[in-house]
């Protein structure tokens, strides 16, 4: 089950307002669902259950995207498109997050030796969205644009997330929490 924080909390505002102020002012990518849904993200995964969701047929957290990708086969382990579709969207979901928060962590993530880089990590992650776009009917089909075009903008989100964090660093800085009790 996943955990969530109401809308209303303060991380979620401020998550909020640090994603539309990097995507909309920084970046200049000026799409509302992709800056909710880029938001929504960072504030799932303040649980790191919610990280580490996808787990193996044995019940274990899968933490390499190399795993995640052999538990997301059709054929031999997700066994159904749903199954498949929700890997894949965490896929898409767990590359853009550490891409653009937590670059330097890739080197340890790697789950094999063919999947060793930022750039691997890109690839994967416009590539999941794409498969998660492609899911174009039923309960899905509303979603299945904003998959497209999370594709599409990947690198674009990466270096928006790059920005969230920068500004949550500076808000650890010494002079900003000095003015911030100034201000307060």
């Amino acid at each position: 089950m996943t955990k969530t924080i109401p809308k209303t909390h303060p991380l979620s505002i401020l998550f909020t307002a640090l994603t539309e102020r990097s995507f909309y002012e920084y970046v200049g990518l000026c799409d509302p669902y992709i800056v909710l849904y880029v938001s929504q993200l960072l504030i799932d995964f303040t649980y790191v259950d919610n990280l580490y969701k996808i787990r193996d047929s044995r019940g274990k957290k899968l933490k390499k995207v190399g795993e995640m990708l052999a538990e997301s086969d059709l054929v031999s382990r997700a066994r159904t498109v749903e199954k498949e579709r929700e890997v894949r969207k965490h896929i898409g979901d767990y590359t853009l997050f550490f891409t653009g928060m937590f670059p330097e962590s890739l080197r340890k993530r790697v789950g094999s030796m063919y999947f060793n880089s930022f750039n691997d990590y890109i690839r994967t992650g416009k590539e999941s969205y794409r498969i998660v776009s492609q899911f174009e009917y039923g309960e899905y089909k509303k979603e299945a644009p904003l998959f497209k075009r999370l594709s599409d903008n990947f690198d674009i989100c990466v270096v928006g997330l790059n920005f969230v964090k920068r500004e949550l660093e500076k808000m650890q800085q010494p002079d900003y929490l000095k003015i911030k009790r100034i201000i307060s």
